[in-house]
């Protein structure tokens, strides 16, 4: 069955050289989801769309085809650019990598659209990186259908405590700790800070990344994210 979608909004989240003069590429859209699209012709020099595909770009796409990979048949940008630059630029990257590995193709997520849009302008703007990448990786969980308990213990269900310690298990959530090892311990108050996207303390960045490092990881499947290495050597993840 023949697919054709006109003046979609997207972003480009990958792109790669096809044959001579074409590009093969990956993009989040807003009704569509992540879809793999053909460019033909993208790379020559008179092409209209040479220069257009750029990661972190607002665009208008087109495109139509019944393949797994459609066709690109144009577009056009859709206002000012991010405009990432330095720690910005790779934690974009990041939020990259992050879609094209967890979210499936043609799977439409248009609340988790928004929240990429948004976290590349808060990126852009300055904001800190711990906070914006930490926000995006839970919209993410609760848009793939993993969303984390942060607000009531996995068994029982009693409300999360602040002063007390729980061990966190990636397919329950939060018990109380028993002080055993192996465990991801954080406190009830990382929990709840999570839960409120409040991360000014820095021993709840500390552990929300520990918290969220094992959650995206139970998702991945073995397969490594490039770009948090970057991040971690940098010490901006």
């Amino acid at each position: 069955m023949k697919r054709r979608a006109h003046n979609e909004a997207a972003f480009v989240l990958h792109a790669y050289p096809y044959m001579e003069s074409s590009l093969v590429i990956e993009m989040l859209t807003r009704r569509h989801g992540r879809m793999g699209m053909l460019a033909r012709g993208a790379r020559r020099p008179r092409s209209a769309l040479r220069g257009l595909l750029l990661a972190f770009q607002p665009l208008r796409v087109s495109w139509s085809g019944a393949a797994e990979l459609v066709t690109l048949t144009g577009a056009e940008w859709a206002g000012a650019s991010a405009g990432l630059a330095g720690a910005a630029l790779m934690c974009g990257f990041y939020l990259n990598e992050l879609l094209l590995k967890l979210l499936p193709r043609e799977d439409a997520h248009e609340a988790l659209f928004d929240a990429y849009a948004a976290s590349l302008a808060r990126l852009a703007a300055g904001e800190p990186h711990a906070a914006v990448l930490r926000s995006f990786e839970r919209r993410l969980l609760v848009e793939l259908g993993y969303a984390p308990q942060l607000e009531r213990e996995a068994i029982g269900g009693a409300a999360i405590e602040p002063d007390k310690h729980y061990a966190y298990e990636p397919e329950r959530g939060p018990v109380e700790a028993a002080g055993g090892g192996g465990e991801l311990v954080v406190r009830g108050r990382t929990l709840l800070a999570i839960a409120r996207d409040d991360y000014s303390e820095s021993e709840t960045r500390e552990e929300a990344l520990r918290l969220m490092r094992m959650l995206i990881g139970a998702r991945l499947g073995g397969q490594a994210l490039n770009t948090r290495a970057v991040l971690a050597e940098l010490r901006i993840l």
